[in-house]
């Protein structure tokens, strides 16, 4: 007669049931968490995507090109700066407004310099009030969402190209806008190990001294 071995009172049996178990239910939580974390560092450019095509929240929309025709209705557009405590830089529009037409093409630069005794780094946010009317302020060309690096007291010149979409005349809901005003913010940016190089026409209207108007202007459409 054969009988099967007990193991004696007090004996540790590994439970390996459990233990394939609980490293599945371990594997799944760290995909979960990874995923997650992904997720939550894709959650800003992928909202500001959004923003960008949509006009959510006063954001300017992205155009690939000038408007199809001019209207008769004439906007004022005013310009705005600030600066976050951390960042030591000086930042303003080179006028406080502009006058056009709907679908008119606008030009305006904005200065910053830097006043650290330090090479700094800042990036720029921006939107525009009424909140209403992002879906109808259109950017060409812009500065916003870039690194830009200074050296000691060094200035830059950034171009900002625009135009205000003719259908904002035929929108009853814009009936009131008669001005506009478009808003920057810049804060600090992380060093990086490497500077970056700059971007399209900014890079050509960088200048420590800077240049007159027409000259930018023409450095910028010319890119």
């Amino acid at each position: 007669m054969t009988s099967s071995a007990q193991p004696e009172p007090g004996t540790f049996v590994p439970a390996r049931r459990d233990d394939a178990r609980n490293a599945r239910l371990g594997l799944v939580l760290a995909s979960v968490f990874a995923v997650m974390l992904g997720l939550s560092f894709a959650a800003v450019p992928l909202y500001r995507l959004f923003c960008q095509a949509t006009g959510f929240g006063g954001t300017p929309l992205r155009a690939e090109g000038a408007a199809a025709r001019i209207g008769d209705r004439r906007i004022v557009v005013r310009l705005d700066a600030t600066v976050d405590a951390l960042l030591p830089w000086s930042f303003a529009p080179e006028r406080p407004e502009i006058e056009l037409a709907i679908g008119e093409q606008g030009l305006v630069f904005y200065r910053a310099q830097n006043l650290a005794s330090a090479p700094t780094a800042g990036m720029a946010t921006y939107n525009v009030t009424p909140l209403k009317v992002g879906k109808y302020f259109n950017k060409l060309q812009c500065f916003c969402y870039e690194r830009q690096e200074l050296k000691v007291g060094e200035s830059m010149d950034m171009p900002v190209a625009f135009f205000v979409d003719p259908a904002l005349a035929d929108d009853p809901a814009m009936a009131d806008v008669r001005t506009i005003t478009l808003s920057y913010t810049y804060f600090l940016s992380p060093p990086e190990p490497k500077a970056s190089a700059d971007a399209g026409g900014v890079g050509a209207a960088r200048a420590a001294g800077g240049q007159d108007e027409p000259a930018r202007e023409a450095a910028i459409r010319a890119n």
